[in-house]
């Protein structure tokens, strides 16, 4: 091997270095797998949702090559850009709206994603009636403030079965399970469990519970789907 040939495959391993440093930066595929391992051990059911909000469409990508095919967003046009080609080269993709929708949003929604975890009010399920033909195969988890906190989306638990039941029944919304976000200084296993008594009462069997700080907690309640996004791909640009 001759000097310029030599030096070539040095820079080409320097190269491949970078990208795999890059590569595990974008994604944290060792702590995903790590946390998977955790739900069977514990013999739980529930599904991982990587958040990819704020995060380039490489670390998406990068995930879909290790076998992710769940993931949430919290803003439809920045969905719509990162996830539109991604979702026809990969049909098997599950894109969770997690993020408040506003009603003139709503029609664009639609045609982004899969799951809506985040209805919340009585305008907003009006908005997606008007679109009913295209709702078919869509599911909506119902988000309840569980700490009643003015800052946060989400009814009341004391006007949810009402909520619901408008939904349900006059806006024949695929409505199959329930979302929180507990108080960031409170246990929020109480609000878990609250949420939980909540879906039971109504005969709602998913929960959508725990994110990167309290997931922990949540999987004591094997709900449906947790929400992880800092543990996975790092800090938001």
């Amino acid at each position: 091997m001759n000097k310029f040939q030599k030096k070539h495959t040095n820079i080409c391993i320097i190269l491949n270095c970078v990208v795999f440093l890059q590569q595990k930066k974008m994604f944290n595929h060792k702590k995903f797998l790590e946390i998977q391992h955790l739900i069977k051990k514990n013999h739980k059911t529930s599904q991982i949702i990587a958040i990819s909000k704020n995060h380039p469409q490489q670390s998406v990508i990068y995930a879909i090559q290790k076998g992710v095919y769940i993931f949430g967003e919290n803003r439809v046009i920045e969905a719509k850009d990162k996830f539109t080609e991604l979702k026809i080269r990969h049909p098997e993709i599950e894109l969770h709206l997690t993020g408040p929708l506003q009603s003139n949003k709503v029609k664009l929604a639609i045609s982004v994603f899969d799951v809506f975890q985040t209805l919340d009010r009585e305008k907003i399920a009006k908005e997606f009636f008007k679109y009913k033909e295209k709702l078919l195969e869509k599911k909506f988890f119902i988000q309840v403030n569980t700490g009643e906190e003015e800052s946060k989306s989400g009814i009341y638990a004391k006007y949810f079965k009402e909520f619901l039941n408008f939904c349900q029944k006059d806006m024949g919304l695929n409505i199959i399970g329930l979302m929180c976000i507990p108080p960031i200084n409170e246990n929020p296993k109480f609000h878990f469990k609250k949420l939980q008594l909540l879906a039971k009462e109504n005969n709602l069997n998913k929960l959508s519970i725990g994110m990167s700080g309290d997931y922990l907690d949540a999987l004591e309640f094997n709900p449906s789907y947790i929400r992880l996004g800092t543990i996975l791909f790092g800090e938001r640009n």
